[in-house]
Formats: C-alpha cells, sequence, structure tokens
C-alpha cells in the first residue's frame, strides 16, 4: 500500500513538518507522492526525489506542479481543463497551525478526500492546551495545575514556583520558558505572546518522570506502540525538537512495571476514545508519586512517532484500513418539489 504526505503548512512549524516528510520518506522507502503546502497556502505536487531541505530552502518548489482540492482528491490544470491526480491515501503531516488547529482536516473532509489524521473537533480539544486540560478532566484523566493569562487580561500568578509558560496554541518547545522566581516571569509571559495571544502557566516540577506512548484504533481495538522514556535535562528546547522529529531508528523502550504500563494504555485509551478516530497520536504523560498526569497530546506527532513502533508501516497500512466513513447526504429536494405542486408550478 502507497500513501501521500501532505506537509508544510503556514505555521511556526512549517520546518519541522518538512523535516518529518524527508524522515519517512527515508524510512519506508516507496513513497511516490508528496504534497507541500507553502506560506501562501498553495499547494505543490513534489517529485519523490527532490525531498531534500535544500529544494524547499531555497525556493526551489516553486518550479513544481501546482494542484488544488476538488471533488474527492487533488486536481492540476492541463492544456485540456484539467486532470484528477491518482494519489492513494492523503497522510496529514502538517504540525502546528493548519495541520493541527483543523483548518486541513475541515478541507480535506469539505472535498472528500481521504486522509489519515485527526478530524476536526479532535484538533480543536488537542491544540489548544486550555481545552487539552478540560478534555482530559472530562475524561477522568490527571493533568497539572495550571493558569491561563491573555495579552490583554493577565492576573496575579498564584501557581507556587518554579514555573513552566507556554504558548497556549503551538507545539515543539517554541516559546517555552522556565521560571524560578518571580521577577523572570514577566519576561517569559512576554515571549509565550511573541507566538500566541493567550500563555498557560503550570508547575515545573523537578524529579518527574515523562513517558511517551502512540496509539491508533481499528476495529479490533486499540493498538499501543511501546513506551519510550524521553532523556532530558529540564524540556526538549526546538533544536532538541527538531532533531527528534526526523527521527527514524528505534527508541528505547522504557523499562516500568506491568501495572504502571497497563495504567499508561489505560489514559491513552480514555483521551483517544471515539474522538481521534483515523489519526496515529502520541500522548506524552508525567509520572510522580503513582500518579499518572497528561501533558500533552500530539495529534500529529513527529514524523508520526515511526520510532516506537515495531512495524511502522503495518501500522499505518492498518489504520488505513480503518478511517472513519464520512455520512453522506442525498439532496433529492422533494421538500422544494412538493411546494412547487402545491402552487401549480
Amino acid at each position: 500500500m502507497n500513501f501521500c504526505f501532505l506537509f508544510g503548512g503556514s505555521s511556526y512549524e512549517h520546518e519541522i513538518s518538512i523535516v518529518s516528510a524527508i524522515a519517512l520518506k527515508k524510512l519506508l522507502g516507496n513513497v511516490e507522492y508528496f504534497i507541500f503546502l507553502d506560506d501562501t497556502h498553495t499547494f505543490y505536487l513534489i517529485p519523490k526525489d527532490k525531498m531534500q531541505s535544500k529544494f524547499f530552502s531555497t525556493k526551489a518548489y516553486l518550479k513544481a506542479t501546482r494542484i488544488y482540492p476538488k471533488n474527492g482528491g487533488f486536481y492540476q490544470k492541463t492544456l485540456w481543463g484539467e486532470k484528477k491526480l491518482p494519489l492513494p491515501i492523503v497522510v496529514n503531516l502538517i504540525h502546528g497551525a493548519d495541520g493541527e488547529d483543523g483548518r486541513v482536516a475541515s478541507l480535506l473532509d469539505f472535498y472528500g478526500i481521504n486522509y489519515i489524521g485527526p478530524r476536526n473537533p479532535a484538533c480543536v480539544l488537542s491544540f489548544d492546551k486550555e481545552l487539552t486540560k478540560m478534555l482530559a478532566k472530562e475524561c477522568g484523566v490527571l493533568s497539572l495545575d495550571y493558569q491561563m493569562v491573555h495579552k490583554d487580561s493577565i492576573p496575579k500568578v498564584t501557581l507556587p514556583f518554579p514555573l513552566i509558560v507556554k504558548p497556549a496554541r503551538l507545539g515543539s518547545s517554541i516559546g517555552i520558558s522556565v521560571v524560578y522566581e518571580e521577577k523572570e516571569l514577566e519576561y517569559a509571559i512576554q515571549e509565550a505572546f511573541e507566538y500566541d495571544d493567550k500563555a498557560i502557566i503550570e508547575p515545573f516540577v523537578s524529579g518527574i518522570k515523562e513517558y511517551n506512548i502512540a496509539g491508533y484504533k481499528s476495529k479490533e481495538g486499540m493498538h499501543f506502540s511501546f513506551i519510550e522514556e524521553p532523556q532530558k535535562k529540564e524540556f526538549l528546547d526546538f533544536e532538541k525538537k527538531y532533531l527528534d522529529f526526523s527521527r527514524t531508528e528505534s527508541a528505547k523502550e522504557a523499562e516500568i512495571s506491568e501495572s504502571l504500563k497497563q495504567t499508561l494504555q489505560e489514559n491513552f485509551t480514555k483521551i483517544y476514545g471515539n474522538l481521534f478516530d483515523g489519526a496515529l497520536i502520541r500522548c506524552d504523560f508525567f509520572v510522580k508519586e503513582n500518579q499518572c498526569y497528561l501533558n500533552e497530546i500530539n495529534p500529529i506527532p513527529g514524523s508520526l512517532a515511526n520510532y516506537l513502533f515495531v512495524d511502522f508501516r503495518n501500522a499505518l497500512e492498518e489504520l488505513s484500513r480503518n478511517l472513519p466513513k464520512p455520512r453522506e447526504i442525498k439532496v433529492a429536494y422533494e421538500f422544494l418539489h412538493k411546494i412547487q405542486f402545491a402552487k401549480g408550478k
């Protein structure tokens, strides 16, 4: 089975999306189709032999074939009109805005294009960290205490130091600061506001364990990756995340008890529910004093968390056979016909 990777987008994580696409091309080998969405929201069909970072950084992609979504697929202009491209299932690999905020998902759904990735409601609830907190609470999953601050309203922060300040709708550790005392707080908040008009503040807990688990759902039930314990000092900065997104070698499975493994899988399942049907997601959890807390949901994880799966291609193929089917609505104009009949027209 083949796939078409859709990547790029207009976001602070644009380059990371390119890195993910290049990494998956190297990993899967025989991927034939790549669609690049540039920062002007123009789609380009990229030849597989051009999938190199320089092709994008030099804007050589501008000479590639322009395409556009329409009626169940992507099309290109020809001398005789237009031609529908014979694309396989599209994989949404756009990180950050456009890909993870629901806009691309809505576009693909609108045109009836079959794809692997989170649907609009899942994107909305996982892209905004405040809404993710609400989702976790609704699902019965613990998360750390938090406080929201907005550009036009910055209340007194009552959480104890040290703190971690993050833009509310951004990933890849961009705009994140660890704050140890009050005099550092205002600068950290303003740093977050460079990327978003609201920020989330949480306790920065030392000595906490972090575990990452990915998965997806099929007719047979949930399928989990193995669990990784990422090695880090404080948090992964942008450069570390950038390299992390290019990973294709298998991660090291965490050495944890069967009880903790079951707890992490149960919490993942609660979050995934029916909301993330059609997507391969990764959840990052904190564990401290035998309590498990959701840190964040990655609806489109870097390189699709391939490094957490023993057989990543099989995972993608199985997911592609278990995608949600949109409800088809047939418009027959029966009501208008009745009105016309009643009027004798």
